[in-house]
């Protein structure tokens, strides 16, 4: 099993700045796409940043210019920063990752969730 562990959240004003961590540790050979997703209150979850473990990354259109995600392949650990952030970008941000264990098998896994909140 994997275990996700993400940081990062907090109340911010608009146009400010915030960084999400999500550590990634246990029984994994490799991980191969790391992403976030957020979910408002009454809405979807829906995908905000991925990126791949080559490097390529697919961002949602309306973080696009705003939003960077990288990550640290030694840590495990991916990273979302936030800028010019805006009250709709209030949701939970969640952490995902897909990843490959010592058996070969492949698995996704979320983490437990951090709240972003964007309001002056």
């Amino acid at each position: 099993q994997v275990h996700l562990v993400e940081s990062g959240g907090g109340l911010v004003q608009p146009g400010g700045s915030l960084r999400l961590s999500c550590a990634a540790s246990g029984s994994i050979f490799r991980i191969n796409v790391m992403g976030w997703y957020r979910q408002a209150p009454g809405k979807q979850r829906e995908l905000v940043a991925a990126i791949t473990s080559g490097g390529s990354t697919n961002y949602a259109d309306s973080v696009k210019g705003r939003f960077t995600i990288s990550r640290d392949n030694a840590k495990n650990t991916v990273y979302l920063q936030m800028n010019s952030l805006k009250p709709e970008d209030t949701a939970v941000y969640y952490c995902n990752v897909d990843y490959r264990d010592f058996l070969f098998r492949d698995f996704g896994s979320w983490g437990q969730g951090t709240q972003v909140t964007v309001s002056s």
